[in-house]
Parts: C-alpha cells; structure tokens; sequence
C-alpha cells in the first residue's frame, strides 16, 4: 500500500491517501476539510478514488467528507454506526468551533469489526476500537504492516476521552486488547501528529505500555 499524508484545517489532522500500486485505485481516509487541496493530490498522483473511509464522526476528520463524495462520485464507508450522532451533529460542531458550514450525512454503509474492504489489490481489515468515541474503527493493511487508527493512538499518548460518549477504560482496552496485538512491527498513521509503530508504543507510550 502506497499513502501520502496531508494535515488539514486548523486542527492538523492527518487526511491520509492510501492507494494501491498496481491499479492506482485509491481511498481518501479522514477527509476533514480543504477539500480542494485533497483533490489537487489525487490528480497530482494520478490516482482513482474508489471511496472515502472515515475512522469517526468527529468534524475535524468528516467535514470535507459529503463535498468531496458528491464531486467525484465515490460512497463513503464507515465509521460504525455507533457514530451517527456525531454525524448528525456536524452542522453544531461547524458553529462551535469554527469550521465553514457543512450538512450532516449518513455514510453509504457502516462498518463493522471484523469486515475487509479492498482498496485495488489491496486489502485492509476493520477494527473496531471505541474510547475516543464509541463507533471509531481503524483501518489495517496486515500485509503492508500499515494501520490508520484516527484518534485511538498518537506517538507517545491516546486520544481524549473527554467527548461525549467517550470512555478511557474502553479506549486503553481497544489499544492493548485490539491493537497491540497486531503485532509490534505495524507502523501507524495517528489523526494528529507523527507516524509511530505499536511496538515503540507499547514499550514507551506512558499511557499503554506493558
């Protein structure tokens, strides 16, 4: 799996492309604003965006999300539906901190533990790791040893649970019940911030580790 990371809006949060080498067919994840410069890559690359995956309803990773789907055509996947809320949500998130104006949407499906999506050639498995919120799922491509986790995990914390409907107890169980065991060679793309491996995690992350 090839990927290229792009920290957008205010908040720097990691919109990430994550294509297949092979066919070029592509999955815009997290898309949480500047719609046009996420779309400027995709041409850039020469990519085919087949579909847009949202890790959860928070708006600093869903705001550009329905405007993107309707110029290109493309479904967006996920989170699990234990999100919706949020999602409903997104034109008082927008007010509260700031964001342009953007409608609430359902996604075309919602995503469960344990399903695979195919991204090309590619496959990238579903796991689903409430704390942060309680539909957050992360994106695996076990092959690539390569994970997209949102907000679940950054290099040296974890995500806030300070949200509505968030749950520390849960996070940290989703992290070292869900995600450690993966294996210490899988590298990460967080939300926010620098990629990190759950290996150097579980050693050093004050948080998690042991």
């Amino acid at each position: 799996m090839e990927f290229r990371i792009f920290p957008v809006t205010a908040f720097q949060q990691n919109c990430t492309l994550f294509w297949c080498k092979q066919t070029r067919r592509a999955a815009i994840i997290d898309p949480g604003g500047e719609p046009d410069r996420i779309l400027d890559a995709v041409r850039e690359l020469n990519l085919e965006p087949e579909q847009i995956l949202l890790t959860h309803g928070h708006l600093d990773h869903v705001g550009a999300a329905a405007i993107i789907a309707q110029r290109i055509g493309v479904p967006i996947i996920g989170p699990h539906a234990e999100d919706a809320f949020l999602l409903k949500a997104i034109p008082g998130q927008c007010e509260m901190f700031g964001f342009p104006p953007a409608e609430a949407f359902m996604p075309s499906r919602w995503l469960e533990d344990g399903e695979t999506l195919e991204v090309g050639e590619r496959r990238l498995d579903v796991v689903h790791c409430p704390g942060h919120t309680p539909g957050h799922v992360v994106f695996v491509d076990a092959e690539a040893q390569l994970a997209q986790v949102g907000d679940v995990l950054f290099r040296g914390s974890i995500g806030r649970t300070d949200f509505p409907r968030g749950d520390h107890r849960q996070l940290i169980d989703s992290i070292q019940r869900r995600l450690f065991p993966l294996g210490d060679e899988i590298r990460f793309i967080p939300g926010h911030g620098p990629m990190s491996s759950f290996g150097d995690e579980r050693r050093t992350n004050p948080y998690v580790r042991g």
